[in-house]
């Protein structure tokens, strides 16, 4: 059938099981050829095909509430729900969103980016549905790796102990974006595998049946002997012991099992825990023999070959920079640890892992563990080193306060895909770290211009013996620069000037660099000689270099790519106040009180107007004979 045509799920109500199956190969033949121009998270979506489709026949969206945990895998979702003629678009500047977005479809009932948060969500649905008296059907779809946040915990936690009405779909596919890790998927592995446990139990209750209506012992009896089997053959029972009804494991590919048993959770009063096994890149081979997460989000590849298309000749990426330096590092000083939340490839630890196995830690998807864990490290002298994704570190804030800076702990935080990271959206912009970090005591947060400062900045985080100290790096690639051979310390709170200049001051650091000297060179053109700074300290900021800027009286412009509330800018503004420097002509260029959509990052700088041309008029408003200058 033609996708594009799909206005509601409406019509699957009517599709008997062989027709589903064609729907299901069409629906892949679409996905793989539509990601292969624009990229997206290919592997997540082929595998949630079938699961999809059931999901959709079997309840009446947007009456009843499908959520999708992460929210990666609504592909197939935003197919059924109208959107097939828009995914060209997908994950491009004002196009389709690659997450659930309310306001592009009612379908989309609950936004997501991060995981862990569908059944704390689903809760709050549930019971509003309940305290309204309305009638509706509530089922968050949760994978293996979400389950193991400890927010998903705390919710099934309360959903079990009030005995709401869900339908809570666990769909295990081993993997998140690395391979899971941990006790829960341990468990999880079990009851992949144990099918004595439910052909045991449905025994038992068959006979039990048979027995006539007894009272006292027996039926006492009889209801331990229940549950002496359900420890007997499957450890998992951890659910049913939370109050869940389990059903499971059902293949998350055949539409006999996931109809018949979404219809028996529809029966069940209170929670239901559906187990679906599904498997991740279903249905195209590149993607289904991936096991290192290559394939769980990709841009352009070939469909026939499976090979990624990539620039040639493009610098190394900043991840793999900061890891194969701390690696480097780490071969000579045996403190050092690294830890990482899921993120072992997207870190780009794996070189660190086959070579230090002992010494890197993937705690899955649990960013709050990972910071405590890491400064429970410090106290005992380590170096642990935590890579971790600004926007992923927002999960751990109070961690950071309560656990790390407080007790002035040396914990090493690598917050990559800091600033801008393009086609992932809103929910994963690393724009707010440096205004939740700035302001705690005790914190030291840098962010180097280039590679080569980069190396540096890794060495003088590992050197440092005072306290937490963090340090900012991009998504993507390097400049290009030469590599020193030997790594050098640079000095806390130093900053570099890269050009003289005597009527004005640009103050920036990492990313915003090269668009500042690019500016300035415009500028000189104009007749306006502008110095600019490398800031690379944040926190501690220069304060002499500072000082004696701001006693030159030039005006002083500051450039960010972050939020500008409570970021660097504010920082500078607050210094020259606290010094009296009142009539001092200070403005400021990043990003204002706004989330930043989808789209590429060249297209979301030039939205937001953090550019050179930017730059270049801001300074000529600032200039006090500005008229005069520009002649």
């Amino acid at each position: 059938m033609d996708l594009t045509s799909i206005k509601d799920p409406s019509f699957l109500k009517e599709m008997d099981i062989p027709e589903l199956k064609k729907l299901s190969k069409e629906i892949r033949r679409f996905l793989i050829e539509t990601l292969s121009k624009t990229g997206g998270h290919i592997g997540p979506n082929l595998g949630v095909v079938e699961l999809t489709l059931a999901l959709h026949k079997c309840f009446n969206s947007p009456k009843d509430k499908l959520l999708w945990d992460v929210g990666h895998q609504s592909y197939v979702h935003k197919i059924l729900t109208g959107r097939a003629d828009q995914f060209d678009t997908l994950r491009q500047y004002k196009g389709l969103s690659g997450f659930p977005k309310r306001n592009e479809s009612m379908h989309d009932v609950w936004e997501t980016g991060h995981s862990s948060t569908s059944l704390s969500a689903a809760m709050g649905m549930a019971v509003a549905r309940d305290l309204k008296g309305e009638s509706s059907y509530i089922v968050p779809v949760i994978g293996d790796g979400a389950l193991t946040g400890g927010m998903a915990l705390e919710a099934l936690n309360h959903i079990g102990h009030e005995k709401s009405d869900m339908i809570v779909v666990l769909n295990d596919n081993e993997m998140s974006i690395a391979p899971n890790v941990g006790a829960i998927h341990n468990m999880l592995g079990k009851l992949r595998t144990d099918s004595k446990y439910q052909r045991a139990k449905d025994e038992l209750e068959m006979f039990l049946k048979k027995i006539p209506a007894v009272g006292g012992k027996l039926a006492g009896t009889a209801e331990k002997l229940k549950d002496t089997l359900k420890y007997l053959f499957v450890s998992g029972i951890f659910f049913e012991e939370l109050g869940f009804k389990y059903l499971g494991p059902v293949d998350g590919h055949n539409f006999d099992s996931l109809l018949e048993n979404i219809q028996y959770a529809k029966k069940t009063k209170g929670p239901v825990l559906l187990h679906v096994i599904t498997k991740k890149g279903k249905g195209y081979e590149p993607a289904e023999k991936d096991k290192k997460g290559a394939w769980h989000g990709t841009g352009q590849y070939k469909i026939e070959t499976g090979d990624f298309i990539k620039p040639v000749d493009t610098p190394p990426a900043w991840s793999k920079l900061v890891s194969d330096t701390v690696l480097k590092l780490a071969k000579k000083d045996p403190r050092i640890v690294a830890i990482t939340p899921a993120m072992t490839v997207g870190s780009k630890l794996e070189k660190f892992q086959e070579e230090l196995p002992n010494r890197v830690y993937d705690v899955g998807i649990a960013e709050q563990h990972a910071t405590t864990f890491a400064a429970g490290l410090a106290t005992q002298q380590m170096k642990p080193f935590l890579a971790i994704y600004s926007t992923f570190l927002q999960r751990a804030y109070d961690q950071v306060v309560h656990d790390v800076c407080r007790q002035d702990l040396n914990v090493f935080f690598g917050i990559d895909r800091a600033g801008l990271v393009g086609a992932d959206g809103e929910t994963h912009q690393g724009v707010f770290d440096i205004a939740f970090l700035r302001h705690i005591p005790n914190m030291v947060l840098m962010m180097p211009k280039d590679e080569n400062e980069g190396q540096h900045m890794v060495n003088t985080a590992i050197q440092y013996n005072d306290g937490p100290i963090a340090m900012r790096f991009p998504r993507g690639n390097g400049l290009g620069v030469p590599l020193d051979d030997e790594l050098k310390k640079i000095p806390i709170g130093s900053w570099e000037v890269l050009r003289e200049g005597s009527d004005a001051c640009i103050l920036t650091f990492g990313t915003t660099i090269q668009m500042s000297l690019e500016a300035a060179n415009n500028l000189q053109k104009l007749g306006i000689s502008v110095k600019v700074v490398n800031a690379r300290f944040i926190k501690p900021m220069d304060e002499a270099m500072l000082l004696s800027i701001l006693n030159t009286g030039m005006p002083i412009l500051t450039v960010e790519e972050a939020i500008l509330q409570g970021g660097f800018g504010s920082a500078v503004i607050e210094f020259a106040h606290d010094h009296a420097f009142y009539q001092q002509v200070i403005d400021r260029i990043g990003i204002t009180d706004q989330f930043i959509e989808h789209g590429s990052v060249k297209d979301l700088l030039q939205e937001i107007g953090l550019t050179a041309e930017s730059i270049v008029h801001k300074i000529q408003n600032i200039l006090p004979n500005k008229q005069q200058k520009r002649a």
